[in-house]
Protein backbone atom coordinates (compact mmCIF):
# COMPACT_ATOMS: atom_id res chain seq x y z
CA UNK A 1 0.00 0.00 0.00
CA UNK A 2 1.35 3.38 -1.01
CA UNK A 3 2.01 5.73 1.86
CA UNK A 4 4.08 8.91 1.65
CA UNK A 5 4.16 12.52 2.77
CA UNK A 6 2.76 15.34 0.67
CA UNK A 7 5.38 18.10 0.42
CA UNK A 8 2.97 20.71 1.74
CA UNK A 9 2.84 18.88 5.04
CA UNK A 10 -0.95 19.01 4.92
CA UNK A 11 -1.83 15.38 4.23
CA UNK A 12 -0.69 11.79 4.05
CA UNK A 13 -2.33 9.87 1.25
CA UNK A 14 -2.89 6.20 0.57
CA UNK A 15 -3.49 4.62 -2.78
CA UNK A 16 -7.12 4.37 -3.95
CA UNK A 17 -6.40 0.68 -4.49
CA UNK A 18 -5.94 0.47 -0.76
CA UNK A 19 -9.41 1.90 -0.33
CA UNK A 20 -8.44 5.11 1.47
CA UNK A 21 -8.13 8.65 0.31
CA UNK A 22 -8.45 10.74 3.48
CA UNK A 23 -11.56 12.59 2.28
CA UNK A 24 -14.49 13.90 4.26
CA UNK A 25 -17.53 12.09 2.89
CA UNK A 26 -20.13 14.68 3.94
CA UNK A 27 -22.38 16.28 1.33
CA UNK A 28 -20.72 19.65 1.58
CA UNK A 29 -20.45 22.39 -1.02
CA UNK A 30 -16.92 22.44 -2.48
CA UNK A 31 -17.19 25.61 -4.61
CA UNK A 32 -19.36 28.53 -3.55
CA UNK A 33 -19.39 31.92 -5.31
CA UNK A 34 -21.39 35.06 -4.56
CA UNK A 35 -21.66 37.88 -7.09
CA UNK A 36 -18.34 36.85 -8.68
CA UNK A 37 -17.66 39.37 -11.47
CA UNK A 38 -14.81 40.32 -13.79
CA UNK A 39 -14.52 43.26 -16.15
CA UNK A 40 -11.78 44.15 -18.60
CA UNK A 41 -12.20 47.86 -19.11
CA UNK A 42 -15.72 48.35 -20.40
CA UNK A 43 -16.17 44.65 -21.20
CA UNK A 44 -17.99 42.62 -18.53
CA UNK A 45 -16.59 39.11 -19.01
CA UNK A 46 -18.42 37.68 -15.99
CA UNK A 47 -21.47 39.15 -14.27
CA UNK A 48 -22.40 38.33 -10.68
CA UNK A 49 -21.85 34.56 -10.80
CA UNK A 50 -23.46 32.54 -7.99
CA UNK A 51 -22.39 28.88 -8.05
CA UNK A 52 -22.79 26.00 -5.61
CA UNK A 53 -20.84 22.85 -6.55
CA UNK A 54 -21.63 19.77 -4.39
CA UNK A 55 -18.88 17.43 -3.24
CA UNK A 56 -18.22 14.39 -5.47
CA UNK A 57 -20.42 15.72 -8.26
CA UNK A 58 -19.47 15.97 -11.92
CA UNK A 59 -20.43 19.59 -12.46
CA UNK A 60 -20.81 20.71 -16.06
CA UNK A 61 -20.12 24.43 -16.56
CA UNK A 62 -21.81 24.97 -19.88
CA UNK A 63 -21.97 27.88 -22.29
CA UNK A 64 -21.22 29.07 -25.83
CA UNK A 65 -17.69 30.04 -26.77
CA UNK A 66 -16.88 33.40 -25.18
CA UNK A 67 -19.55 33.03 -22.49
CA UNK A 68 -17.09 33.57 -19.62
CA UNK A 69 -16.27 29.98 -18.66
CA UNK A 70 -12.46 30.28 -18.76
CA UNK A 71 -12.62 33.64 -16.96
CA UNK A 72 -14.58 31.99 -14.14
CA UNK A 73 -12.01 29.19 -13.88
CA UNK A 74 -9.13 31.68 -13.67
CA UNK A 75 -10.96 33.48 -10.87
CA UNK A 76 -11.53 30.23 -8.98
CA UNK A 77 -7.84 29.34 -9.25
CA UNK A 78 -6.68 32.79 -8.15
CA UNK A 79 -5.01 33.42 -11.52
CA UNK A 80 -6.85 36.72 -11.83
CA UNK A 81 -8.66 38.91 -9.31
CA UNK A 82 -12.40 39.59 -9.37
CA UNK A 83 -13.71 43.06 -10.08
CA UNK A 84 -16.39 42.44 -7.47
CA UNK A 85 -17.87 39.59 -5.46
CA UNK A 86 -15.94 36.53 -4.36
CA UNK A 87 -16.12 32.89 -3.45
CA UNK A 88 -14.74 29.99 -1.51
CA UNK A 89 -13.31 26.55 -2.31
CA UNK A 90 -13.19 24.08 0.61
CA UNK A 91 -14.36 27.05 2.70
CA UNK A 92 -11.18 28.99 1.81
CA UNK A 93 -11.34 32.40 0.16
CA UNK A 94 -10.40 32.23 -3.54
CA UNK A 95 -8.49 35.50 -3.31
CA UNK A 96 -6.85 35.42 0.09
CA UNK A 97 -6.20 31.66 0.28
CA UNK A 98 -5.50 30.77 -3.36
CA UNK A 99 -2.14 29.13 -2.60
CA UNK A 100 -3.70 26.82 0.00
CA UNK A 101 -6.58 26.03 -2.35
CA UNK A 102 -4.26 25.05 -5.20
CA UNK A 103 -2.56 22.46 -3.00
CA UNK A 104 -5.81 20.51 -3.09
CA UNK A 105 -6.81 21.19 -6.71
CA UNK A 106 -5.81 19.50 -9.95
CA UNK A 107 -6.12 21.64 -13.07
CA UNK A 108 -6.20 20.84 -16.79
CA UNK A 109 -5.89 23.81 -19.14
CA UNK A 110 -7.83 23.80 -22.39
CA UNK A 111 -4.65 23.32 -24.42
CA UNK A 112 -2.10 21.44 -22.25
CA UNK A 113 1.54 21.79 -23.31
CA UNK A 114 4.26 19.15 -22.94
CA UNK A 115 7.93 18.52 -23.57
CA UNK A 116 7.37 16.51 -26.73
CA UNK A 117 10.50 14.38 -26.39
CA UNK A 118 9.47 13.08 -22.95
CA UNK A 119 7.32 10.00 -22.40
CA UNK A 120 4.08 9.91 -20.44
CA UNK A 121 5.85 8.12 -17.59
CA UNK A 122 8.65 10.70 -17.49
CA UNK A 123 6.12 13.53 -17.52
CA UNK A 124 4.18 12.14 -14.57
CA UNK A 125 7.37 11.32 -12.68
CA UNK A 126 8.50 14.93 -13.15
CA UNK A 127 5.10 16.22 -11.96
CA UNK A 128 4.96 13.88 -8.96
CA UNK A 129 8.29 15.18 -7.63
CA UNK A 130 6.67 18.58 -7.06
CA UNK A 131 4.24 17.00 -4.61
CA UNK A 132 5.88 14.05 -2.91
CA UNK A 133 8.96 13.04 -1.04
CA UNK A 134 9.62 9.42 -0.21
CA UNK A 135 11.11 6.25 -1.69
CA UNK A 136 11.55 6.27 -5.44
CA UNK A 137 9.76 2.93 -5.77
CA UNK A 138 6.60 4.31 -4.17
CA UNK A 139 6.54 7.33 -6.46
CA UNK A 140 7.05 5.04 -9.45
CA UNK A 141 4.13 2.94 -8.25
CA UNK A 142 1.94 6.04 -8.05
CA UNK A 143 2.97 7.04 -11.58
CA UNK A 144 2.14 3.57 -12.88
CA UNK A 145 -1.19 3.57 -11.06
CA UNK A 146 -2.14 6.94 -12.57
CA UNK A 147 -1.20 5.80 -16.08
CA UNK A 148 -3.45 2.77 -15.61
CA UNK A 149 -6.27 4.98 -14.31
CA UNK A 150 -6.32 7.12 -17.48
CA UNK A 151 -5.77 4.23 -19.87
CA UNK A 152 -2.19 5.07 -20.91
CA UNK A 153 -0.31 2.16 -19.37
CA UNK A 154 0.26 0.62 -22.81
CA UNK A 155 1.82 3.84 -24.13
CA UNK A 156 3.63 4.94 -20.98
CA UNK A 157 7.09 4.85 -22.54
CA UNK A 158 6.38 6.39 -25.93
CA UNK A 159 7.33 10.02 -26.69
CA UNK A 160 4.41 12.42 -26.30
CA UNK A 161 5.03 13.84 -29.80
CA UNK A 162 3.32 10.72 -31.19
CA UNK A 163 0.22 11.00 -28.99
CA UNK A 164 -3.26 11.67 -30.37
CA UNK A 165 -5.38 14.57 -29.11
CA UNK A 166 -7.35 12.29 -26.80
CA UNK A 167 -4.18 10.74 -25.37
CA UNK A 168 -2.76 14.19 -24.66
CA UNK A 169 -5.94 15.16 -22.82
CA UNK A 170 -5.87 11.97 -20.77
CA UNK A 171 -2.23 12.62 -19.91
CA UNK A 172 -3.23 16.13 -18.82
CA UNK A 173 -5.89 14.66 -16.53
CA UNK A 174 -3.28 12.25 -15.18
CA UNK A 175 -1.00 15.19 -14.33
CA UNK A 176 -3.88 16.96 -12.62
CA UNK A 177 -4.72 13.79 -10.65
CA UNK A 178 -1.19 12.75 -9.63
CA UNK A 179 -1.43 14.31 -6.13
CA UNK A 180 -4.90 12.93 -5.27
CA UNK A 181 -6.62 16.34 -5.44
CA UNK A 182 -9.96 16.85 -3.74
CA UNK A 183 -11.12 18.93 -6.71
CA UNK A 184 -10.39 18.60 -10.43
CA UNK A 185 -10.97 21.68 -12.60
CA UNK A 186 -10.93 20.83 -16.30
CA UNK A 187 -11.20 23.55 -18.95
CA UNK A 188 -12.84 22.12 -22.11
CA UNK A 189 -11.30 18.65 -21.60
CA UNK A 190 -12.90 17.14 -24.72
CA UNK A 191 -12.87 20.13 -27.07
CA UNK A 192 -11.49 19.48 -30.59
CA UNK A 193 -11.35 15.71 -30.03
CA UNK A 194 -12.80 13.08 -32.33
CA UNK A 195 -15.68 10.92 -30.98
CA UNK A 196 -13.29 8.19 -29.76
CA UNK A 197 -11.08 10.70 -27.96
CA UNK A 198 -14.10 12.35 -26.34
CA UNK A 199 -15.44 9.01 -25.17
CA UNK A 200 -12.09 8.08 -23.64
CA UNK A 201 -11.88 11.38 -21.74
CA UNK A 202 -15.45 11.03 -20.43
CA UNK A 203 -14.70 7.49 -19.23
CA UNK A 204 -11.69 8.78 -17.30
CA UNK A 205 -13.85 11.47 -15.69
CA UNK A 206 -16.36 8.82 -14.61
CA UNK A 207 -13.59 6.76 -13.00
CA UNK A 208 -12.20 9.77 -11.14
CA UNK A 209 -15.46 10.91 -9.56
CA UNK A 210 -15.05 8.49 -6.65
CA UNK A 211 -11.85 10.31 -5.65
CA UNK A 212 -12.64 13.96 -6.35
CA UNK A 213 -15.25 16.56 -7.24
CA UNK A 214 -15.01 17.32 -10.96
CA UNK A 215 -15.80 20.82 -12.24
CA UNK A 216 -15.40 21.11 -15.98
CA UNK A 217 -16.29 23.68 -18.60
CA UNK A 218 -17.55 22.71 -22.02
CA UNK A 219 -19.74 23.71 -24.94
CA UNK A 220 -20.32 20.09 -26.04
CA UNK A 221 -23.89 19.39 -24.96
CA UNK A 222 -23.87 15.64 -25.57
CA UNK A 223 -20.87 15.18 -23.25
CA UNK A 224 -22.67 17.03 -20.46
CA UNK A 225 -25.73 14.82 -20.77
CA UNK A 226 -23.58 11.67 -20.64
CA UNK A 227 -21.56 12.31 -17.49
CA UNK A 228 -22.80 15.33 -15.51
CA UNK A 229 -25.15 15.19 -12.56
CA UNK A 230 -25.31 18.98 -12.03
CA UNK A 231 -25.20 21.70 -14.69
CA UNK A 232 -24.78 25.48 -14.77
CA UNK A 233 -25.34 27.45 -17.99
CA UNK A 234 -23.71 30.82 -18.64
CA UNK A 235 -24.43 33.15 -21.53
CA UNK A 236 -22.84 36.55 -22.19
CA UNK A 237 -20.99 36.20 -18.88
CA UNK A 238 -24.18 35.68 -16.88
CA UNK A 239 -25.54 32.62 -15.11
CA UNK A 240 -28.88 31.75 -16.73
CA UNK A 241 -29.58 28.29 -15.25
CA UNK A 242 -28.25 25.97 -12.53
CA UNK A 243 -29.81 22.67 -11.47
CA UNK A 244 -29.29 18.91 -11.25
CA UNK A 245 -29.30 17.55 -14.79
CA UNK A 246 -32.48 15.52 -14.28
CA UNK A 247 -34.37 18.63 -13.16
CA UNK A 248 -33.06 20.64 -16.10
CA UNK A 249 -34.16 17.94 -18.55
CA UNK A 250 -37.71 17.94 -17.24
CA UNK A 251 -38.16 21.21 -19.11
CA UNK A 252 -40.42 24.13 -18.38
CA UNK A 253 -43.50 22.03 -19.21
CA UNK A 254 -42.97 19.77 -16.20
CA UNK A 255 -43.65 16.05 -16.58
CA UNK A 256 -45.23 15.15 -19.93
CA UNK A 257 -46.28 11.76 -21.32
CA UNK A 258 -46.28 11.12 -25.06
CA UNK A 259 -49.13 8.91 -26.32
CA UNK A 260 -50.00 7.77 -29.84
CA UNK A 261 -53.37 6.07 -30.39
CA UNK A 262 -55.49 4.72 -33.24
CA UNK A 263 -59.28 4.92 -33.31
CA UNK A 264 -61.77 7.43 -31.97
CA UNK A 265 -60.05 9.27 -29.08
CA UNK A 266 -63.02 11.33 -27.88
CA UNK A 267 -64.10 9.11 -24.98
CA UNK A 268 -60.53 8.46 -23.89
CA UNK A 269 -59.80 12.18 -24.05
CA UNK A 270 -62.69 13.00 -21.74
CA UNK A 271 -61.70 10.26 -19.30
CA UNK A 272 -58.05 11.37 -19.13
CA UNK A 273 -58.51 15.15 -19.09
CA UNK A 274 -60.95 14.79 -16.21
CA UNK A 275 -58.29 13.36 -13.89
CA UNK A 276 -57.20 15.77 -11.13
CA UNK A 277 -53.51 15.07 -11.84
CA UNK A 278 -53.78 15.95 -15.56
CA UNK A 279 -53.13 19.63 -16.26
CA UNK A 280 -53.68 19.53 -20.01
CA UNK A 281 -53.54 17.58 -23.28
CA UNK A 282 -52.12 18.82 -26.58
CA UNK A 283 -53.32 16.75 -29.51
CA UNK A 284 -52.27 16.42 -33.15
CA UNK A 285 -53.70 14.08 -35.80
CA UNK A 286 -51.91 12.65 -38.83
CA UNK A 287 -52.27 9.54 -41.02
CA UNK A 288 -55.11 8.11 -38.95
CA UNK A 289 -53.29 8.39 -35.65
CA UNK A 290 -53.68 10.85 -32.79
CA UNK A 291 -50.66 12.00 -30.81
CA UNK A 292 -51.13 13.42 -27.31
CA UNK A 293 -48.77 15.33 -25.07
CA UNK A 294 -50.29 14.79 -21.61
CA UNK A 295 -49.01 17.21 -18.94
CA UNK A 296 -49.33 15.83 -15.40
CA UNK A 297 -48.85 17.27 -11.93
CA UNK A 298 -48.33 13.96 -10.10
CA UNK A 299 -45.78 11.78 -11.87
CA UNK A 300 -46.21 8.76 -9.57
CA UNK A 301 -49.99 8.61 -10.08
CA UNK A 302 -49.61 9.17 -13.82
CA UNK A 303 -47.09 6.34 -14.11
CA UNK A 304 -49.43 3.95 -12.30
CA UNK A 305 -52.74 5.05 -13.84
CA UNK A 306 -52.49 6.76 -17.24
CA UNK A 307 -51.82 3.72 -19.43
CA UNK A 308 -54.50 1.69 -17.63
CA UNK A 309 -57.05 4.41 -18.36
CA UNK A 310 -56.21 4.31 -22.05
CA UNK A 311 -56.20 0.51 -22.32
CA UNK A 312 -59.62 0.29 -20.66
CA UNK A 313 -61.16 2.05 -23.69
CA UNK A 314 -61.86 -0.58 -26.38
CA UNK A 315 -62.44 2.10 -29.03
CA UNK A 316 -58.73 3.00 -29.20
CA UNK A 317 -55.45 1.15 -29.64
CA UNK A 318 -52.32 2.52 -27.95
CA UNK A 319 -49.33 2.25 -30.32
CA UNK A 320 -46.84 4.36 -28.37
CA UNK A 321 -46.61 5.40 -24.73
CA UNK A 322 -43.86 6.85 -22.55
CA UNK A 323 -42.59 9.81 -20.61
CA UNK A 324 -41.43 12.58 -22.92
CA UNK A 325 -37.65 12.68 -23.13
CA UNK A 326 -35.87 16.02 -23.38
CA UNK A 327 -32.46 16.53 -24.91
CA UNK A 328 -30.07 18.95 -23.24
CA UNK A 329 -29.57 20.66 -26.60
CA UNK A 330 -33.26 21.59 -26.71
CA UNK A 331 -33.20 22.90 -23.13
CA UNK A 332 -29.94 24.78 -23.68
CA UNK A 333 -31.08 26.47 -26.90
CA UNK A 334 -34.40 27.41 -25.29
CA UNK A 335 -32.68 28.98 -22.26
CA UNK A 336 -30.06 30.82 -24.32
CA UNK A 337 -32.65 32.06 -26.84
CA UNK A 338 -34.85 33.36 -24.03
CA UNK A 339 -31.85 35.07 -22.43
CA UNK A 340 -30.82 36.67 -25.75
CA UNK A 341 -34.33 38.05 -26.23
CA UNK A 342 -34.45 39.77 -22.84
Amino acid sequence: MLHWEHKTGQKTFESPKGGKHNMNQSNEIVIQTRGLSKSFGEVKALKSLDLAVPKHSIFGFLGPNGAGKTTAIKLLLGLTRPTSGGGTIFGLDIGRDSVEIRKRVGYLAQYPQYYEHMTARETLRFTARFFYTGPKAEIEARVAETLELVGLAGKADRPIKGFSGGERQRLGIAQAQINYPDLLILDEPAASLDPQGRRDVLEVMERLRKYATIFYSTHILDDVQQVSDTVAIVNHGELVAQAPLEELLVGSEGTVYSVVIKGDPSQAHGRVVGQPWVSGIRATTAEGQTAWQVSVTDEAVAEATLLRLLLSDESVTVTEFGRKQYELEDVFLSIVKEDNNE
